[in-house]
Protein backbone atom coordinates (compact mmCIF):
# COMPACT_ATOMS: atom_id res chain seq x y z
CA UNK A 1 0.00 0.00 0.00
CA UNK A 2 1.59 3.16 -1.12
CA UNK A 3 1.93 6.05 1.24
CA UNK A 4 1.16 9.69 0.55
CA UNK A 5 4.24 11.90 0.55
CA UNK A 6 4.76 13.35 3.96
CA UNK A 7 4.98 17.14 4.12
CA UNK A 8 7.87 18.85 5.73
CA UNK A 9 7.12 19.52 9.38
CA UNK A 10 6.44 23.26 9.63
CA UNK A 11 5.22 25.42 12.50
CA UNK A 12 3.67 28.11 10.27
CA UNK A 13 2.67 28.51 6.63
CA UNK A 14 5.59 29.73 4.45
CA UNK A 15 3.14 31.89 2.45
CA UNK A 16 0.89 33.61 5.03
CA UNK A 17 2.61 32.51 8.27
CA UNK A 18 -0.61 30.93 9.62
CA UNK A 19 0.14 28.61 12.60
CA UNK A 20 0.16 24.92 11.59
CA UNK A 21 -0.35 21.59 13.32
CA UNK A 22 2.14 18.79 12.83
CA UNK A 23 -0.25 16.77 10.65
CA UNK A 24 -1.55 19.65 8.45
CA UNK A 25 -1.18 19.06 4.70
CA UNK A 26 -2.72 22.35 3.63
CA UNK A 27 -2.72 25.81 5.20
CA UNK A 28 -6.04 26.49 6.93
CA UNK A 29 -5.87 30.20 6.03
CA UNK A 30 -4.63 30.45 2.42
CA UNK A 31 -4.95 26.79 1.31
CA UNK A 32 -1.28 26.45 0.35
CA UNK A 33 -0.11 22.85 -0.32
CA UNK A 34 2.42 22.26 2.42
CA UNK A 35 3.97 19.31 0.56
CA UNK A 36 5.41 21.85 -1.86
CA UNK A 37 7.14 23.78 0.89
CA UNK A 38 10.81 24.46 0.15
CA UNK A 39 13.42 22.55 2.06
CA UNK A 40 14.57 24.34 5.20
CA UNK A 41 17.75 26.31 5.01
CA UNK A 42 20.83 24.36 6.21
CA UNK A 43 21.65 24.95 9.81
CA UNK A 44 25.25 25.73 10.78
CA UNK A 45 25.41 25.49 14.54
CA UNK A 46 28.36 26.63 16.50
CA UNK A 47 28.75 23.07 17.78
CA UNK A 48 28.19 20.04 15.59
CA UNK A 49 25.72 17.43 16.70
CA UNK A 50 28.53 15.16 17.95
CA UNK A 51 29.91 17.92 20.16
CA UNK A 52 32.97 18.75 18.02
CA UNK A 53 33.70 22.40 17.55
CA UNK A 54 32.94 23.96 14.22
CA UNK A 55 35.01 26.47 12.32
CA UNK A 56 36.01 29.14 14.79
CA UNK A 57 37.90 32.31 14.01
CA UNK A 58 41.46 32.01 15.19
CA UNK A 59 41.20 35.25 17.17
CA UNK A 60 38.29 33.91 19.15
CA UNK A 61 40.14 30.63 19.85
CA UNK A 62 43.08 32.52 21.30
CA UNK A 63 41.06 34.36 23.93
CA UNK A 64 41.94 33.31 27.45
CA UNK A 65 38.46 33.06 29.01
CA UNK A 66 38.32 32.95 32.77
CA UNK A 67 37.26 29.60 34.16
CA UNK A 68 34.07 29.28 36.19
CA UNK A 69 34.22 28.08 39.75
CA UNK A 70 32.99 24.55 40.15
CA UNK A 71 29.79 24.03 42.08
CA UNK A 72 30.45 23.50 45.77
CA UNK A 73 34.10 24.51 45.48
CA UNK A 74 35.69 26.48 48.22
CA UNK A 75 37.68 28.51 45.77
CA UNK A 76 36.85 32.22 45.47
CA UNK A 77 34.72 33.43 42.63
CA UNK A 78 36.40 34.03 39.31
CA UNK A 79 37.15 37.72 38.73
CA UNK A 80 34.46 39.70 36.91
CA UNK A 81 35.24 41.23 33.52
CA UNK A 82 33.56 44.12 31.74
CA UNK A 83 33.28 44.18 27.91
CA UNK A 84 36.16 46.65 27.55
CA UNK A 85 38.59 44.19 29.21
CA UNK A 86 38.35 41.78 26.27
CA UNK A 87 39.53 42.44 22.76
CA UNK A 88 36.37 42.28 20.66
CA UNK A 89 36.14 41.73 16.91
CA UNK A 90 33.53 42.54 14.31
CA UNK A 91 31.85 39.98 12.04
CA UNK A 92 34.85 40.06 9.65
CA UNK A 93 37.40 39.47 12.39
CA UNK A 94 38.56 43.10 12.47
CA UNK A 95 39.03 45.35 15.49
CA UNK A 96 35.91 47.21 16.70
CA UNK A 97 36.04 51.01 16.30
CA UNK A 98 35.69 53.47 19.07
CA UNK A 99 37.17 53.78 22.52
CA UNK A 100 34.73 51.38 24.05
CA UNK A 101 35.67 48.57 21.67
CA UNK A 102 32.61 46.48 22.62
CA UNK A 103 30.23 49.46 22.30
CA UNK A 104 29.39 51.19 19.04
CA UNK A 105 29.47 54.98 18.76
CA UNK A 106 28.92 55.25 15.03
CA UNK A 107 25.33 56.56 15.25
CA UNK A 108 24.68 59.65 13.10
CA UNK A 109 25.05 62.92 14.87
CA UNK A 110 21.87 64.46 16.23
CA UNK A 111 20.84 68.06 15.57
CA UNK A 112 20.93 70.58 18.36
CA UNK A 113 17.27 71.48 17.73
CA UNK A 114 14.32 69.52 16.44
CA UNK A 115 11.61 71.12 14.25
CA UNK A 116 8.26 71.39 16.05
CA UNK A 117 5.18 69.77 14.53
CA UNK A 118 2.27 71.95 13.50
CA UNK A 119 -0.04 72.64 16.48
CA UNK A 120 -3.20 70.53 16.72
CA UNK A 121 -6.62 72.24 16.84
CA UNK A 122 -7.66 73.20 20.38
CA UNK A 123 -9.65 70.62 22.32
CA UNK A 124 -13.07 72.23 22.81
CA UNK A 125 -13.58 70.25 26.03
CA UNK A 126 -10.64 71.85 27.83
CA UNK A 127 -9.91 75.08 25.98
CA UNK A 128 -11.51 78.44 26.66
CA UNK A 129 -12.55 79.54 23.19
CA UNK A 130 -12.81 83.16 22.23
CA UNK A 131 -16.22 84.79 22.18
CA UNK A 132 -17.65 84.65 18.65
CA UNK A 133 -18.26 87.91 16.81
CA UNK A 134 -21.53 89.65 17.50
CA UNK A 135 -24.43 88.12 15.61
CA UNK A 136 -22.83 84.66 15.25
CA UNK A 137 -23.17 81.47 17.29
CA UNK A 138 -20.75 78.71 18.17
CA UNK A 139 -21.54 75.11 17.27
CA UNK A 140 -23.05 73.14 20.14
CA UNK A 141 -21.14 70.02 19.00
CA UNK A 142 -17.52 71.06 18.39
CA UNK A 143 -17.66 74.47 20.13
CA UNK A 144 -15.17 75.75 17.58
CA UNK A 145 -17.01 76.51 14.34
CA UNK A 146 -19.47 79.28 13.63
CA UNK A 147 -23.04 78.49 12.62
CA UNK A 148 -24.08 79.63 9.14
CA UNK A 149 -27.44 81.10 8.18
CA UNK A 150 -28.78 77.63 7.33
CA UNK A 151 -28.20 76.39 10.88
CA UNK A 152 -25.12 74.21 10.21
CA UNK A 153 -21.62 74.41 11.71
CA UNK A 154 -19.02 75.69 9.24
CA UNK A 155 -16.37 73.56 10.97
CA UNK A 156 -17.93 70.13 11.57
CA UNK A 157 -21.17 70.41 9.62
CA UNK A 158 -23.33 69.56 12.64
CA UNK A 159 -26.96 70.70 12.38
CA UNK A 160 -27.74 73.07 15.23
CA UNK A 161 -30.87 72.75 17.39
CA UNK A 162 -33.49 75.36 16.60
CA UNK A 163 -34.15 77.94 19.25
CA UNK A 164 -37.74 76.76 19.58
CA UNK A 165 -36.92 73.05 19.92
CA UNK A 166 -37.04 73.49 23.70
CA UNK A 167 -38.07 76.66 25.53
CA UNK A 168 -38.59 77.42 29.21
CA UNK A 169 -39.67 80.60 30.99
CA UNK A 170 -40.52 81.37 34.61
CA UNK A 171 -41.78 84.62 36.12
CA UNK A 172 -42.37 83.46 39.68
CA UNK A 173 -46.17 83.46 39.44
CA UNK A 174 -46.27 81.58 36.14
CA UNK A 175 -44.03 79.25 34.17
CA UNK A 176 -44.14 77.52 30.78
CA UNK A 177 -42.20 74.84 28.92
CA UNK A 178 -42.40 73.93 25.23
CA UNK A 179 -40.66 71.00 23.52
CA UNK A 180 -40.46 69.77 19.94
CA UNK A 181 -41.26 66.21 21.00
CA UNK A 182 -39.76 63.02 19.62
CA UNK A 183 -41.44 62.72 16.22
CA UNK A 184 -41.82 66.20 14.70
CA UNK A 185 -38.98 67.86 12.82
CA UNK A 186 -39.77 71.29 14.33
CA UNK A 187 -41.74 72.85 17.16
CA UNK A 188 -44.97 74.40 15.86
CA UNK A 189 -46.18 75.38 19.35
CA UNK A 190 -45.64 78.76 20.99
CA UNK A 191 -46.41 80.39 24.33
CA UNK A 192 -46.30 83.76 26.08
CA UNK A 193 -46.35 84.34 29.83
CA UNK A 194 -46.43 87.67 31.65
CA UNK A 195 -47.80 89.52 34.65
CA UNK A 196 -49.22 92.98 35.13
CA UNK A 197 -51.34 94.91 37.62
CA UNK A 198 -55.02 95.83 37.59
CA UNK A 199 -56.04 99.47 38.25
CA UNK A 200 -56.50 98.71 41.97
CA UNK A 201 -52.95 97.35 42.18
CA UNK A 202 -53.89 93.68 42.38
CA UNK A 203 -51.74 91.33 40.31
CA UNK A 204 -52.91 89.69 37.09
CA UNK A 205 -50.97 86.78 35.63
CA UNK A 206 -51.27 85.78 31.97
CA UNK A 207 -50.47 82.59 30.04
CA UNK A 208 -51.16 82.04 26.32
CA UNK A 209 -50.51 78.72 24.54
CA UNK A 210 -50.90 78.19 20.77
CA UNK A 211 -50.60 75.08 18.59
CA UNK A 212 -49.85 75.48 14.87
CA UNK A 213 -51.97 73.47 12.44
CA UNK A 214 -49.51 71.14 10.71
CA UNK A 215 -51.51 70.87 7.48
CA UNK A 216 -51.36 74.66 7.04
CA UNK A 217 -48.61 76.87 5.65
CA UNK A 218 -46.16 78.32 8.23
CA UNK A 219 -47.82 76.77 11.31
CA UNK A 220 -44.88 77.72 13.54
CA UNK A 221 -45.13 81.37 12.49
CA UNK A 222 -48.90 81.32 13.04
CA UNK A 223 -48.64 80.07 16.63
CA UNK A 224 -45.90 82.57 17.48
CA UNK A 225 -47.78 85.53 15.99
CA UNK A 226 -50.99 84.56 17.82
CA UNK A 227 -49.30 84.10 21.22
CA UNK A 228 -47.51 87.44 21.01
CA UNK A 229 -50.55 89.37 19.81
CA UNK A 230 -52.83 87.96 22.52
CA UNK A 231 -50.29 88.60 25.27
CA UNK A 232 -49.65 92.18 24.16
CA UNK A 233 -53.38 92.93 24.01
CA UNK A 234 -53.94 91.63 27.56
CA UNK A 235 -51.01 93.65 28.91
CA UNK A 236 -52.56 96.76 27.36
CA UNK A 237 -56.19 96.22 28.34
CA UNK A 238 -55.96 94.79 31.86
CA UNK A 239 -54.17 97.82 33.43
CA UNK A 240 -56.82 100.07 31.85
CA UNK A 241 -59.56 98.35 33.82
CA UNK A 242 -61.06 96.18 31.11
CA UNK A 243 -62.83 93.19 32.66
CA UNK A 244 -60.51 90.17 32.37
CA UNK A 245 -63.12 88.12 30.51
CA UNK A 246 -63.64 90.86 27.94
CA UNK A 247 -59.91 91.39 27.74
CA UNK A 248 -59.46 87.71 26.92
CA UNK A 249 -62.09 87.93 24.16
CA UNK A 250 -60.32 90.93 22.65
CA UNK A 251 -56.97 89.16 22.90
CA UNK A 252 -58.27 86.21 20.85
CA UNK A 253 -59.58 88.60 18.18
CA UNK A 254 -56.16 90.30 18.05
CA UNK A 255 -54.46 86.92 17.74
CA UNK A 256 -56.76 85.98 14.88
CA UNK A 257 -55.95 89.20 13.05
CA UNK A 258 -52.22 88.56 13.45
CA UNK A 259 -52.53 85.08 11.94
CA UNK A 260 -54.73 86.35 9.11
CA UNK A 261 -52.08 88.92 8.21
CA UNK A 262 -49.58 86.12 7.55
CA UNK A 263 -51.68 84.92 4.61
CA UNK A 264 -50.90 88.12 2.69
CA UNK A 265 -47.13 88.00 3.21
CA UNK A 266 -44.86 87.03 0.27
CA UNK A 267 -43.24 84.33 2.38
CA UNK A 268 -46.57 82.53 2.67
CA UNK A 269 -47.02 82.50 -1.11
CA UNK A 270 -43.48 81.17 -1.52
CA UNK A 271 -44.08 78.28 0.89
CA UNK A 272 -47.67 77.51 -0.09
CA UNK A 273 -48.10 74.05 -1.60
CA UNK A 274 -51.05 72.07 -2.93
CA UNK A 275 -53.37 70.72 -0.24
CA UNK A 276 -52.14 73.30 2.25
CA UNK A 277 -54.27 75.94 3.91
CA UNK A 278 -53.44 79.46 4.99
CA UNK A 279 -51.41 79.83 8.21
CA UNK A 280 -53.49 78.60 11.15
CA UNK A 281 -53.29 77.66 14.82
CA UNK A 282 -55.33 76.99 17.94
CA UNK A 283 -55.21 79.15 21.06
CA UNK A 284 -55.93 78.77 24.77
CA UNK A 285 -55.18 81.32 27.46
CA UNK A 286 -55.77 82.08 31.10
CA UNK A 287 -55.77 85.19 33.30
CA UNK A 288 -55.46 84.65 37.06
CA UNK A 289 -56.16 87.36 39.64
CA UNK A 290 -56.49 87.08 43.44
CA UNK A 291 -60.22 86.35 43.12
CA UNK A 292 -60.96 85.47 39.50
CA UNK A 293 -59.89 82.81 37.00
CA UNK A 294 -60.52 83.48 33.30
CA UNK A 295 -59.96 81.12 30.36
CA UNK A 296 -60.42 81.64 26.63
CA UNK A 297 -59.88 79.34 23.65
CA UNK A 298 -60.44 78.44 20.02
CA UNK A 299 -59.56 74.91 18.89
CA UNK A 300 -58.56 71.84 20.91
CA UNK A 301 -55.89 73.18 23.24
CA UNK A 302 -57.11 72.93 26.83
CA UNK A 303 -57.08 74.36 30.37
CA UNK A 304 -57.43 72.22 33.51
CA UNK A 305 -58.10 73.15 37.14
CA UNK A 306 -56.19 71.12 39.75
CA UNK A 307 -56.85 72.04 43.41
CA UNK A 308 -54.03 71.78 45.91
CA UNK A 309 -56.33 69.70 48.12
CA UNK A 310 -56.41 66.54 46.04
CA UNK A 311 -59.54 65.37 47.88
CA UNK A 312 -61.43 68.04 45.92
CA UNK A 313 -62.29 67.17 42.30
CA UNK A 314 -60.24 68.60 39.42
CA UNK A 315 -61.97 69.94 36.31
CA UNK A 316 -61.46 70.59 32.64
CA UNK A 317 -62.22 74.26 31.96
CA UNK A 318 -62.50 74.18 28.16
CA UNK A 319 -64.50 72.30 25.50
CA UNK A 320 -62.74 71.27 22.30
CA UNK A 321 -63.61 72.65 18.89
CA UNK A 322 -63.21 69.19 17.34
CA UNK A 323 -65.05 66.43 15.53
CA UNK A 324 -65.06 64.24 18.65
CA UNK A 325 -66.55 66.99 20.82
CA UNK A 326 -69.31 67.60 18.27
CA UNK A 327 -70.18 63.90 18.19
CA UNK A 328 -70.43 63.84 21.98
CA UNK A 329 -72.45 67.07 22.12
CA UNK A 330 -74.88 65.73 19.51
CA UNK A 331 -75.33 62.50 21.49
CA UNK A 332 -74.10 60.37 18.60
CA UNK A 333 -71.17 58.86 20.55
CA UNK A 334 -69.94 58.72 24.08
CA UNK A 335 -66.61 60.39 24.85
CA UNK A 336 -64.61 57.15 24.81
CA UNK A 337 -65.96 56.16 21.41
CA UNK A 338 -65.54 59.61 19.90
CA UNK A 339 -61.92 60.08 20.97
CA UNK A 340 -61.02 56.56 19.84
CA UNK A 341 -62.08 57.43 16.29
CA UNK A 342 -59.37 58.41 13.81
CA UNK A 343 -61.29 61.64 13.11
CA UNK A 344 -61.31 62.67 16.76
CA UNK A 345 -58.66 65.40 16.47
CA UNK A 346 -60.03 67.04 13.34
CA UNK A 347 -60.60 70.58 14.61
CA UNK A 348 -63.70 72.58 13.77
CA UNK A 349 -62.42 75.92 15.05
CA UNK A 350 -59.06 77.67 14.57
CA UNK A 351 -57.40 81.01 13.95
CA UNK A 352 -56.58 81.66 10.31
CA UNK A 353 -57.70 83.34 7.12
CA UNK A 354 -59.64 80.28 5.98
CA UNK A 355 -61.47 79.66 9.28
CA UNK A 356 -65.18 79.11 8.79
CA UNK A 357 -66.25 81.53 11.49
CA UNK A 358 -64.33 82.90 14.44
CA UNK A 359 -66.13 82.16 17.72
CA UNK A 360 -63.93 82.96 20.73
CA UNK A 361 -64.93 81.01 23.82
CA UNK A 362 -64.39 82.59 27.25
CA UNK A 363 -65.36 81.51 30.74
CA UNK A 364 -64.98 82.99 34.22
CA UNK A 365 -64.54 81.02 37.46
CA UNK A 366 -64.27 81.85 41.16
CA UNK A 367 -62.55 78.89 42.81
CA UNK A 368 -63.20 78.48 46.53
CA UNK A 369 -59.75 77.04 47.26
CA UNK A 370 -56.17 77.38 46.01
CA UNK A 371 -54.92 75.35 43.11
CA UNK A 372 -53.14 75.57 39.77
CA UNK A 373 -54.32 76.10 36.22
CA UNK A 374 -52.66 73.87 33.60
CA UNK A 375 -52.83 75.38 30.09
CA UNK A 376 -51.61 72.99 27.41
CA UNK A 377 -51.70 71.71 23.84
CA UNK A 378 -52.92 68.26 22.85
CA UNK A 379 -49.29 67.12 22.87
CA UNK A 380 -49.79 66.78 26.65
CA UNK A 381 -53.45 65.97 27.18
CA UNK A 382 -53.24 63.06 24.72
CA UNK A 383 -51.35 61.32 27.57
CA UNK A 384 -53.59 62.61 30.42
CA UNK A 385 -56.95 63.35 28.87
CA UNK A 386 -59.39 63.24 31.78
CA UNK A 387 -59.17 65.85 34.52
CA UNK A 388 -58.44 63.18 37.12
CA UNK A 389 -55.59 61.79 34.99
CA UNK A 390 -54.11 65.28 34.69
CA UNK A 391 -54.40 65.83 38.45
CA UNK A 392 -52.53 62.58 39.11
CA UNK A 393 -49.44 63.73 37.19
CA UNK A 394 -49.37 67.30 38.58
CA UNK A 395 -46.85 67.45 41.46
CA UNK A 396 -48.21 68.29 44.90
CA UNK A 397 -45.94 71.36 45.15
CA UNK A 398 -47.02 72.75 41.77
CA UNK A 399 -48.15 76.09 43.26
CA UNK A 400 -44.73 76.69 44.85
CA UNK A 401 -42.73 75.34 41.87
CA UNK A 402 -44.66 76.04 38.67
CA UNK A 403 -41.61 75.61 36.42
CA UNK A 404 -40.85 72.22 37.91
CA UNK A 405 -44.48 71.24 37.41
CA UNK A 406 -44.37 72.24 33.73
CA UNK A 407 -41.13 70.29 33.28
CA UNK A 408 -42.68 67.19 34.87
CA UNK A 409 -45.74 67.40 32.61
CA UNK A 410 -43.63 67.77 29.46
CA UNK A 411 -41.56 64.82 30.62
CA UNK A 412 -44.76 62.82 31.02
CA UNK A 413 -45.61 63.43 27.36
CA UNK A 414 -42.10 62.58 26.16
CA UNK A 415 -42.04 59.38 28.22
CA UNK A 416 -45.40 58.48 26.70
CA UNK A 417 -43.99 58.69 23.19
CA UNK A 418 -43.72 62.42 22.39
CA UNK A 419 -45.74 62.02 19.18
CA UNK A 420 -46.54 65.74 19.03
CA UNK A 421 -45.11 69.09 20.10
CA UNK A 422 -45.71 69.62 23.81
CA UNK A 423 -46.39 72.97 25.48
CA UNK A 424 -47.53 73.53 29.07
CA UNK A 425 -48.07 76.66 31.19
CA UNK A 426 -48.78 76.48 34.93
CA UNK A 427 -50.43 79.34 36.87
CA UNK A 428 -50.98 79.15 40.64
CA UNK A 429 -54.36 80.42 41.92
CA UNK A 430 -54.87 82.84 43.54
CA UNK A 431 -52.29 85.05 41.93
CA UNK A 432 -49.49 85.63 44.47
CA UNK A 433 -48.58 89.24 45.34
CA UNK A 434 -45.18 88.99 43.65
CA UNK A 435 -47.00 88.61 40.35
CA UNK A 436 -47.54 92.36 40.22
CA UNK A 437 -45.40 94.38 37.89
CA UNK A 438 -44.92 94.31 34.16
CA UNK A 439 -42.86 91.51 32.62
Amino acid sequence: MSQMPQPTALTKCPICEWPLASDDRFCGACGHDLSLAPAPRPDHPTLTMNGAAGDTPPEAAAVDWPGARESGSAQPHAPAHVPTDIQGTDSGGGELPGPGRGVRFDRPSEPDEYPLAAPLPPDPRTTDLATPPAGTKLCVACRAGHVDHDGYCENCGHAQPRERDHMEQELGAVAAVSDRGLRHHRNEDAFAVSSTALPDGQPAVVAIVCDGVSSATRPDDASLAAARAANETLLESLPRGTHPQQAMHDAIIAASNAVNALADEPETAAQHAPHQNAPACTIVGSVVTPALLIVGWVGDSRAYWVPLDRSAPPARLTEDDSWAAQMVAAGLMNEAEAYADERAHAITGWLGADAYELEPHTASFKPDRPGVVVVCTDGLWNYAEAAQEMAEVVPLDAAERPLHCAQVLVGRALDGGGHDNVTVAVLPFPAPPQGAGSA
